[in-house]
């Protein structure tokens, strides 16, 4: 038998450089299989998304590359990649070789008052993770270019004055198999990624050209109106109530002790006794788990309609009270909110943990469907119905 290696002070290393992702993605991407490179994919995606919301550029294109490869083109502002001065060192050094860099950190004062990341991780990291990555960048009037092989740059910045006049950053790189161990991300999550980020920013245009079949595609994904026009496609002509859209904006706290921070609520939402859909998103992130928003809608939606229920005497003697899974049997729901501060579950943002949101929702939603009851009593009385019947 082997003799075991003597655990000593000799034993500590700490993994430096590309190396705190090439040797375990999971901690940053969630997962070292096809996930995990998804979310890679989902990170360089959101930085050109967080761009058009801040209102530079309203169409994104992302391309899968026969080679494997993916890239991702906006008409945003340009990163930033010259000297920086404060830092003394270059931006593109910062940006894509350091983790816990970016012009994030500043959301709420200077820009980026909604973003899908505040970490200053997902660049990096996917450079980290990529068997190569090219990236240009124009602004300023100048066009840079800079190559990556395996988490390290190759050679140096490279300026020159730009050719055309619009700014904007393309991202193009190749998931490294030697990082995950499975690299084909299916079709499908590029369709469903592309069309849900259509979804909660509206009138974004986003292109998804696909290379890797035998013919070349372009699918174009485009909501003018949002999760409004989306809630409608899905009750198509069977809804039991047109759809009701509402917004709103609210400060919230998550404790006594700490500060306040600014929330941008939305939802869509009508019933149907042949379809029944329940989505949240938070900062553009499909919260798959849901978390602060499940509760809002949970506590909302069963306290007012058994409020109305009771009110007309609908009960009927003995009947129990409704549960939400009886009101969720009809309903066809969709949020989408924001917030300046946001706990996410972990780094994948597939839930979010904040208590304010939730408050601050579910008094949103109270009150709106209070109002749409006072307003709209026939469409008031038959969802109730309904939910009684289920």
């Amino acid at each position: 038998m082997a003799k075991k290696q003597e655990y000593s002070n000799e034993s500590i290393v700490s993994l430096k450089g590309a190396d705190r992702v090439r040797k375990r993605p999971a901690v940053i991407f969630g997962s070292d299989g096809v996930e995990g490179c998804a979310h890679a994919i989902f990170e360089i995606l959101s930085n050109s998304i967080d761009e058009a919301r801040e209102g530079y550029g309203t169409r994104i294109t992302l391309t899968r590359f026969k080679d494997g490869s993916i890239q991702v083109e906006d008409g945003g502002r340009g990163i930033p990649v010259d000297y920086n001065a404060k830092e003394q060192r270059y931006n593109w050094e910062l940006v894509f070789c350091e983790m816990y860099a970016g012009g994030k950190y500043t959301a709420g004062e200077d820009n980026y008052e909604y973003s899908l990341g505040l970490n200053g991780l997902g660049l990096c990291a996917t450079q980290y993770a990529s068997e190569w990555m090219t990236a240009d960048v124009w602004r300023d009037g100048f066009h840079y270019h800079i190559d990556f092989k395996k988490g390290e740059p190759v050679g140096d910045l490279k300026k020159e004055p730009a050719t055309r006049r619009k700014t904007g950053t393309t991202i193009r790189w190749k998931p490294d198999a030697e990082v995950f161990t499975d690299v084909n991300v299916p079709a499908a999550y590029f369709l469903d990624t592309m069309k849900r980020q259509a979804v909660v920013n509206a009138g974004l245009e986003l292109v998804l050209v696909d290379e890797t079949g035998p013919e070349k595609t372009t699918t174009t994904f485009c909501y003018q109106k949002g999760i409004e026009d989306y809630v409608n496609e899905i009750a198509g002509l069977d809804g039991l109530t047109p759809v009701v859209y509402c917004e709103s904006t609210a400060m919230a706290r998550d404790r006594e002790d700490q500060p306040e921070y600014k929330v941008k609520m939305s939802a869509a939402f009508c019933f149907s006794n042949k379809t029944q859909l329940l989505e949240y998103y938070h900062n553009s992130s499909w919260l798959e788990h849901g978390g602060s928003p499940d509760r809002a809608v949970r506590t909302a939606f069963v306290n007012q309609i058994d409020a109305f229920l009771k009110n007309k005497g609908l009960y009927k003697k003995g009947e129990s009270k409704i549960t939400f899974a009886d009101v969720q049997d009809c309903l066809i729901y969709v949020s989408n909110s924001f917030s300046t501060r946001t706990s996410y579950e972990n780094q994948t943002k597939k839930a979010i943990t904040n208590k304010g949101v939730a408050q601050v929702m579910t008094e949103f939603l109270k009150h709106n469907l209070e109002v749409y009851f006072l307003e709209k009593p026939d469409e008031a009385q038959k969802l109730c119905q309904q939910v009684l019947i289920n």
